[in-house]
């Protein structure tokens, strides 16, 4: 005997599903995307996609892993995300704008003279986002607004700024969900 499922049972069954946390550093973020997966799931995934840079940094690194107890499965991943099979699991993405960091500067010399290689950066991050949430997994994103602050005086900073303020725009626009901290205190966008 076949078991036929509707096409609402099978929407019911998929767990695929984007959540955008950001806000500005010290906001909260990361605290609050870790008890929305825990709230989610008792074994969530943890994709840090942290390089770290020097010993300032290994110690945020290391205060973050300090919170997170044994229930996480930690897994580090600075470019590809989309080479990971997360399918039912819900996954946690911190950061985004440590992930285009990475892939900004991939090609160190390019980044700081081809304006146009702006563009090519951005689609080869949307594609590996595409990529990537095409599985069916809940994926919560943590992202800075680095935007929010004024205009740098550095035109490196400039272009990163725009690269980071279009990819958070674009998974905005992708997620069922997005939350703004202010203050550690969540405010609902979408």
């Amino acid at each position: 005997m076949a078991v036929q499922l509707s096409i609402f049972t099978i929407f019911a069954i998929s767990m695929r599903k984007v959540i955008l946390i950001t806000g500005g550093e010290r906001s909260g973020k990361s605290a609050y995307a870790e008890k929305l997966a825990l709230s989610l799931t008792d074994k969530p995934v943890y994709l840090a996609t942290a390089r770290v840079w020097d010993d300032e940094f290994r110690e945020r690194v290391r205060q973050h892993q300090l919170r997170r107890g044994p229930e996480w499965t930690n897994i580090e991943e600075e470019l590809e995300l989309g080479k990971h099979d997360f399918s039912g699991r819900v996954v946690l993405i911190d950061c985004v704008t440590l992930w285009c960091t990475n892939l900004f500067y991939r090609d160190q010399q390019r980044a700081e003279q081809d304006t146009a290689w702006l563009g090519q950066c951005l689609d080869d991050i949307k594609a590996e986002f595409d990529r990537f949430t095409a599985q069916d997994s809940t994926f919560i994103f943590v992202t800075n607004e680095i935007g929010m602050g004024g205009v740098s005086a550095n035109a490196l900073q400039r272009r990163f700024t725009d690269l980071q303020g279009w990819v958070n725009q674009y998974i905005a626009g992708c997620a069922d969900e997005v939350i703004l901290m202010v203050s550690g205190i969540p405010v609902k966008i979408k």
